[in-house]
């Protein structure tokens, strides 16, 4: 594949360098500079990379992907919460992590195999300024071993870690791309694969027989529930094991998280699992249930099995999205910008999000509002990209989510 720079990141008319994006000087290996005038802000930071409508792009849409579908009007999004306050989230994150690791109720505490500094790996595209690449394997039931790669920056600016989740076998441009963009920045990248894709094993030993390799789908993975496991665990697992070897290797000031499709849904539901994700930028991965028959293509967007609701009663039995959505924003420094192209090929597209989007910003600026301080301890937005008709991070998101992390966090912990 061939080797993205820099400027091809966030080259082009749609995207912004992230000097010219905040305002923020570079150092001498290109990344934002984390020296932060006396007061902790930014006196006079850029604006928020805007990007117009792709008029040839919503000239080829019929009017379903410009209109709110009719499925989505009258449903009272405050009605449909169940997190009304900082309590209701402390109270519900645990009965979610409970449904998930059934046997202990808890998150995971061990911690992977490590191989260090393994060469560049096949597996992945080329990338620039990485000083080392290690390896974690993580060992689950039923013979499953999960693989994350680690990225190190040859130039660090601070003791910060992203995670990098790709979705059901998209092709590894949009990943390469925004992992270069946060090595550019000085960030240690942790890269992540669903369930039998890319580079992850593409068996799992026979429930019923031990001795057996199955080559399962992820709508096959009812096979493997039980009283006592729940195959959510394979999704959750890598990410719960990596952050904990990552809080005892680098000790983190903060630890962030994007992904496309289905790492975007990894992106909407792990963070609300685990505080220790301190933003996260989910893309192209999900929709509260009463919105995806409004989706226009396909219609309806469902999911597979991990994304659905009647086939995981228990887990979103106790939430739908928008408290997904709350749980991963609020807590201090925590912040969620939740991305949906509306002209994806794929799905998640169309503006059904406009009938959920101002309640959830709204619920979710409440509850993090400290009653004594007046100081705001979680933020959620959402981000319509409409430059392309791509089912991807575009160059304008990513703009948008380095800019985030410069101006907004740079100077947080």
């Amino acid at each position: 594949m061939k080797n993205v720079n820099r400027r091809a990141i966030l080259g082009g008319a749609l995207a912004v360098t992230a000097g010219s994006a905040t305002g923020w000087p570079l150092n001498a290996a290109g990344a934002v500079a984390t020296e932060v005038p006396a007061g902790g802000v930014q006196p006079h930071p850029a604006p928020r990379p805007v990007a117009p409508v792709n008029a040839e792009i919503a000239a080829a849409h019929a009017a379903t992907y410009k209109t709110l579908p009719q499925v989505v009007v009258g449903v009272d999004v405050e009605e449909l919460m169940k997190i009304h306050t900082a309590a209701d989230a402390d109270a519900l994150r645990p009965q979610l992590v409970a449904q998930v690791w059934k046997d202990t109720g808890a998150l995971p505490t061990g911690l992977p195999t490590v191989r260090r500094d393994v060469g560049v790996p096949p597996e992945l595209p080329e990338f620039t300024g990485v000083r080392r690449y290690d390896k974690l394997d993580v060992a689950m039931p039923f013979g499953y071993v999960a693989t994350v790669f680690v990225l190190e920056p040859t130039q660090s600016t601070h003791r910060r870690v992203a995670f990098y989740h790709n979705g059901h076998g998209e092709g590894l441009d949009t990943m390469q791309r925004v992992a270069q963009g946060l090595l550019d920045h000085g960030y240690t990248v942790l890269l992540f694969a669903m369930p039998f894709y890319h580079w992850n094993p593409k068996t799992l030993q026979d429930p019923a027989d031990p001795t057996k390799q199955l080559q399962p789908s992820h709508n096959d993975l009812p096979l493997w529930e039980s009283e006592t496991y729940s195959p959510l665990a394979l999704f959750m697992e890598p990410l719960a094991v990596a952050m904990n070897y990552v809080q005892a290797t680098y000790r983190p000031s903060s630890v962030q998280m994007i992904g496309l499709s289905g790492g975007g849904w990894a992106t909407s539901v792990y963070p609300a699992l685990d505080t220790r994700i301190t933003r996260s930028y989910p893309t192209a991965g999900s929709l509260p249930f009463f919105v995806r028959p409004g989706s226009p293509k396909p219609s309806p967007t469902r999911g597979d099995w991990e994304q659905r609701l009647d086939k995981q009663p228990g887990f979103y039995g106790l939430a739908d999205f928008p408290d997904f959505y709350a749980l991963a924003s609020v807590g201090p420094n925590r912040r969620q910008i939740q991305i949906l192209n509306r002209f994806d090929e794929c799905c998640f597209n169309g503006v059904g999000h406009r009938s959920y989007e101002a309640a959830v910003r709204q619920r979710i600026a409440v509850i993090g509002t400290d009653a004594v301080s007046n100081e705001s301890n979680g933020h959620w937005e959402l981000l319509e990209d409409a430059t392309h008709g791509d089912h991807t991070i575009s160059p304008y998101a990513l703009s948008v989510i380095l800019w985030d992390l410069d101006v907004h966090c740079a100077h947080l912990p």
